[in-house]
């Protein structure tokens, strides 16, 4: 069976404080490494009541510090926001405080609204037109060239590079670079298949990667029966909900039926949005995800699991360990 992995938001539920939901990330990262689970990445989201990852290199050394051999990482830090060189600076550091452990998944969009994009990136324009060059610098900067400005720490890390995308554009950066590409299907599905194709028809060879490697997400909730699983699905969708509504609220306890909350058209692009959600018991997840992993091909599953409740989200990343495992004797 394919690695899974974890991508983690770091919710924060509501009834819950900022200070709950990183400590929450911490359990979630530990109880991810004692399941087997490759990775453990982190979003960066920038003024959102219900995400506390905006700084995600910071978080990922606090889950660093409480793990010792799964590999942590971004999923992704939207470098149009950054200079390349701190990026360079933030995860070469983690790179020494957390050898061999560090992923470094980059991102072209702006990860908030508008206004906050401008109060990060000062210049949107010219940040975002030069988000190739950007990469290829930051690869300068981990890499062990001599020429040009060094970071410090940085230099000579070679911290793994990995492209995040939704869209065309992005396999196609990932392929003429020789990056792997992990796919959001997890939140944008309609160009799943076509971006996969895309990008491995284009691979160039690189340093870092001599053939093709595709990552994808999926949104999961396991839980012991189908029906408890729906219910505490009801939180995702209702921030998808609350995000097309324009309501910046913390992450939503579920409900007993979405009804009474949505409108025809809602449920619809809410159904669309996460029409690759696995949600269910083990058997039911299983089903789900084996057909996924056919269509796909992919070499690695990164999984999110939007439940508000904690010891539910726990829960959920065991048993979908579980559903690994059973997978793999299959």
């Amino acid at each position: 069976m394919i690695p899974f992995s974890i991508l983690d938001l770091a919710p924060v539920a509501d009834g819950y404080s900022v200070a709950d939901s990183l400590a929450m990330s911490r359990k979630m990262a530990i109880a991810a490494e004692e399941n087997n689970y490759l990775r453990f990445w982190l979003a960066e989201h920038h003024g959102m009541a219900g995400v506390a990852s905006s700084a995600t290199s910071v978080v990922l050394s606090h889950l660093g510090a409480a793990t010792s051999t799964i590999r942590l990482g971004s999923g992704g830090v939207m470098l149009p926001n950054h200079s390349p060189l701190v990026i360079a600076e933030q995860f070469g550091t983690l790179a020494e405080l957390y050898p061999n452990r560090v992923d470094l998944g980059l991102g072209r969009a702006p990860g908030t609204d508008m206004q906050t994009a401008r109060a990060l990136r000062r210049n949107m324009d010219a940040s975002v037109d030069s988000y190739p060059d950007d990469v290829l610098e930051l690869r300068r900067l981990l890499g062990s060239g001599s020429q040009g400005i060094k970071a410090v720490p940085g230099f000579d890390t070679h911290v793994p590079l990995w492209m995040l995308g939704s869209s065309l554009y992005s396999a196609q950066v990932a392929a003429e670079f020789g990056l792997p590409y992990s796919f959001a299907s997890h939140f944008a599905p309609d160009q799943l298949i076509q971006a996969l194709t895309v990008y491995r028809r284009n691979f160039k060879p690189s340093e870092q990667l001599a053939k093709p490697h595709t990552m994808a997400g999926v949104m999961a909730v396991v839980a012991d029966t189908d029906e408890e699983a729906q219910y505490l699905f009801t939180s995702a969708q209702q921030q998808f909900i609350n995000l097309r509504r324009n309501r910046n609220v913390p992450f939503t306890k579920p409900v007993d039926s979405m009804d009474a909350i949505w409108s025809p058209s809602e449920k619809h692009m809410v159904d669309h949005m996460l029409q690759y959600a696995v949600v269910g018991s083990k058997a039911s997840v299983a089903f789900k995800l084996s057909s996924f992993l056919d269509a796909t091909q992919v070499d690695e599953l990164i999984v999110s699991m939007p439940i508000h409740d904690p010891e539910a989200r726990l829960k959920s990343l065991r048993l979908m360990a579980d559903v690994r495992d059973e997978l793999a004797i299959d």
